[in-house]
């Protein structure tokens, strides 16, 4: 029996570190972000507050979203590049711009007093269009875990966190496309945009729960 490589073994390490770094980024933005979205606590402290909260979750977003495309792989997928490793990498990419669009809009409603112009451009549009790029991720993911497990397998946990966050991503993108402000300053229907928001959110937090990477057992 050969020995086992010290290199190797402190390389798995480190990957599991920053697989529980990244699931733990993902749950707590999450987590953050059904907090806002709970009626209860937007009344309780203030649209300001509130709007800080999404924000906050949103910085947990991108560093999550940031780690998980370190995780993908590096460098860029090339022609030789198995069709997983280049949907895995597509996907992360996709997501951590999403991310950075979320901070864009998070990050504008806090500012007081925009037109209604300018809460179009700065809030629901980058809204939007991280919605859009979540739902697009998303996909990419389902079918990299299709390639690797099976379409239906949910005894996997990379199957089963896969679908949660399409199941997020749909209703994230409901509630973008309920939030567009019209013309009155107010949003095209808060309650399906809250709501969306919440659900995906909460589905958001399963399947970053699922990717933990489990803790091995010392002796």
């Amino acid at each position: 029996m050969s020995e086992s490589n010290p290199t190797n073994r402190w390389t798995g390490s480190r990957r599991e570190l920053k697989l529980r770094r990244e699931s733990w980024g993902f749950a707590i933005g999450a987590a953050l972000f059904a907090l806002g979205a709970s009626p209860l606590y937007a009344s309780a402290v203030g649209a300001r507050l509130d709007n800080t909260t999404y924000f906050i979750g949103s910085l947990f977003f991108t560093t999550a979203g940031f780690i998980q495309l370190r995780l993908s792989g590096r460098p860029v997928p090339h022609a030789e590049s198995h069709r997983i490793e280049k949907y895995d990498w597509w996907s992360a990419l996709i997501q951590f711009v999403g991310t950075l669009l979320f901070n864009v809009s998070t990050g504008a409603a806090l500012i007081i007093g925009l037109t209604v112009e300018e809460s179009d451009q700065w809030i629901w549009r980058p809204d939007v269009l991280g919605s859009i790029g979540f739902l697009a991720a998303s996909a990419l993911a389902v079918i990299a875990t299709t390639e690797t497990d099976k379409l239906w397998d949910p005894h996997a946990r990379n199957w089963r966190s896969t679908w949660w966050n399409m199941l997020g991503s749909v209703a994230f993108g409901v509630s973008a496309v309920a939030a567009f402000v019209v013309p009155s300053g107010k949003l095209e229907d808060a309650t399906v945009a809250n709501m969306g928001t919440l659900i995906g959110a909460i589905c958001f937090l399963v399947a970053a729960l699922l990717m933990r990477a489990p803790r091995k057992k010392t002796a």
